[in-house]
């Protein structure tokens, strides 16, 4: 089954507009009434058993099982027969919702996610079922929200059909995710002639073994004065003004101008490296401590663990090209060309100098050579052979990622 993720900007009527914010708010109620009934469990079995807190105590009978998600959707069922409120949202909004939720404790059990908050705003709703004529020209019938306009930026991918949609509210207006389904298995994907090894890198944003050094552009450090100056401004008027919310707004499009810029130069990119070679080999790193790090101002605006991990690994898939992840462990200590361990160097050692063959090249290209080197000694070639003809899976856990949100802009 592969799922495809198409995002298109909607033109909605002032009526269809009122009726999407009505929405958000219902789902933000429901998503907090139902955080506040877990939150409110949990602390009535925090107390001791022959002790009382001298402060308060919630109070909830014995028997009154944990609010999970079975639970809490039959109560909201409940509910809507009473709620006028209630009743003007479609169930299955609602109950997506509650999924949320419970996805939300999930995560923070099994992934070390904090605990839920309550939410101040809902930005998206989910609609989980479409009726199979909902897709027009340009247009898609939604419950309770009729046939709504969209700027159709692409076509509609063919063989596949539509099955959910979400409506997202973002500072440039209101746009929907159409969630595409093929019934059908991903292809294995073969080893193919031509190999890139590619080195993640600080000053330069990737180095590739062909001798190419790629900058990041630095989209977010371009609008650090623009918003410098309207984040000065804000702090100057009153909270919750209409000028405050006009600034409020200012500054969040220009946010999601760098966010849109760097995600469109992030898919320009990839589709230039894929370009280059049948197989895009790659070190393994944990992207996640670079934004923790000494780095990690360059490292979050470049956005090379998003770039690496999931837009570079679903343009491969798309286009059919192999792509794997090897050991990062001195990269940048073997030489490229007599493969012998030089020693650690220092970062601001930018430079690869051989002591035993006398090879000299810059660091990060030298580096990306030794990952092409591992990565075709992985699939069992070495860089004299050619792959050609090599018939192996794909399935390296990295070729996970069919299951991506594809922009309209790409």
């Amino acid at each position: 089954m592969i799922n495809l993720s198409y995002q298109y900007k909607l033109k909605l009527k002032k009526a269809q507009v009122r009726e999407v914010n009505r929405i958000l708010d219902t789902c933000r109620a429901v998503y907090n009434y139902a955080l506040r009934e877990r939150k409110d469990w949990l602390n009535s079995r925090k107390s001791p058993v022959n002790a009382c807190s001298t402060w308060q105590e919630y109070i909830i009978p014995v028997d009154v099982p944990y609010p999970n998600y079975n639970n809490q959707a039959k109560n909201l069922t409940q509910a809507r027969k009473k709620s006028e409120f209630l009743q003007l949202t479609h169930s299955q909004v609602l109950q997506q919702t509650l999924k949320t939720l419970d996805k939300a404790f999930a995560d923070m059990k099994s992934r070390g996610f904090g605990f839920p908050r309550f939410k101040k705003k809902m930005r998206s709703f989910l609609f989980p079922q479409l009726s199979i004529d909902c897709l027009g020209s340009g247009t898609i019938k939604l419950p309770s929200l009729g046939f709504v306009r969209f700027r159709q930026s692409r076509e509609y991918p063919t063989g596949f059909v539509a099955k959910q949609a979400r409506i997202i509210k973002k500072a440039s207006g209101y746009y929907v995710v159409i969630i595409f389904q093929y019934q059908g298995t991903i292809p294995d994907i073969s080893v193919g002639k031509t190999s890139l090894g590619l080195d993640a890198g600080i000053e330069s944003f990737v180095a590739t073994s062909e001798g190419e050094l790629i900058e990041s552009p630095k989209f977010l450090q371009k609008a650090l004065r623009q918003l410098k100056l309207l984040q000065r401004r804000l702090k100057h008027k009153r909270k919750g003004s209409k000028n405050w919310l006009n600034l409020q707004q200012r500054i969040a499009r220009v946010h999601e101008k760098v966010a849109n810029a760097r995600k469109d130069w992030h898919f320009k990119l990839a589709h230039h490296l894929c370009d280059q070679a049948d197989n895009i080999f790659l070190e393994d790193i944990n992207f996640k401590s670079w934004s923790r790090g000494i780095v990690r101002k360059r490292s979050l605006d470049s956005g090379i663990g998003g770039f690496f991990n999931e837009i570079l690994p679903f343009v491969c898939q798309k286009r059919g090209l192999f792509y794997l992840k090897v050991n990062k462990d001195g990269t940048s200590q073997e030489c490229p060309k007599c493969h012998q361990t030089t020693g650690r160097k220092p970062l601001n050692q930018r430079e690869h100098n051989c002591p035993f063959c006398g090879h000299s090249e810059s660091r990060d290209t030298a580096a990306a050579k030794v990952i092409l080197h591992r990565g075709l000694s992985a699939v069992g070639r070495t860089v004299l052979e050619n792959a050609h003809g090599v018939v192996l899976s794909g399935d390296y856990g990295q070729l996970s990622l069919f299951d991506l949100t594809v922009y309209s802009s790409r």
